[in-house]
């Protein structure tokens, strides 16, 4: 099967998952700066939900332009990422409304925890519809990262029970590390 069609669908649900969260930045009744400090913890949400749906496109992007095929399997490992991307504008509302109380944090985690493992069964999924001397095998080799994100969103979760402060300076280590595309896939490309 082409990839093409599962690409074009991916980046548009992710547009819209996107669009989903500047929409619910509300505007604030009045026209000062302090106007804006109620709706702090809402902006610093939204930024850093961002960032990950961000990262997960570009991550996204960068696997399947190593891609040479795409099975039934394959589409509905994207669509399970997909379904956990989607949650995020819930998420994020949720927890920049209540200022980072201690479920919405939590929550806030199971979905990038769950977003993260998908994304991990899906590059599995393609790893195993290519040969295991493939550019994409090479590229993601063993994911460490990947890996890496699954823990720390793991130790993130519990913890924000006692200290949603500590969670969310974990998420934010994530997004870090994350930040920088991952250059994998270029160095095989190349």
């Amino acid at each position: 099967m082409q990839k093409s069609r599962l690409e074009a669908f991916s980046d548009g649900v992710i547009a819209i998952i996107i669009t989903i969260m500047v929409l619910e930045l509300k505007i604030p009744h009045g026209h000062h700066f302090a106007d804006l400090v109620p709706l702090f913890p809402v902006f610093i949400s939204y930024i850093l939900s961002f960032v990950f749906v961000g990262i997960y496109w570009n991550n996204h992007h960068h696997m399947f332009h190593v891609v040479k095929k795409i099975s039934g399997g394959v589409m509905w490992a994207n669509m399970h990422l997909l379904f956990w991307l989607s949650l995020i504008p819930f998420v994020t509302a949720w927890m920049g409304e209540n200022h980072f109380s201690a479920f919405p944090v939590s929550l806030y985690g199971v979905v990038l925890l769950m977003a993260a493992i998908a994304y991990y069964i899906l590059a599995r999924a393609l790893v195993v519809h290519h040969d295991a001397d493939s550019e994409l095998a090479i590229a993601l080799g063993n994911d460490f990262k990947g890996k890496i994100s699954v823990v720390i969103y793991a130790i993130a979760v519990p913890i924000s029970f006692y200290q949603a402060w500590i969670a969310f300076v974990l998420y934010i280590t994530v997004a870090i590390m994350w930040l920088v595309p991952d250059r994998r896939i270029e160095r095989v490309v190349k």
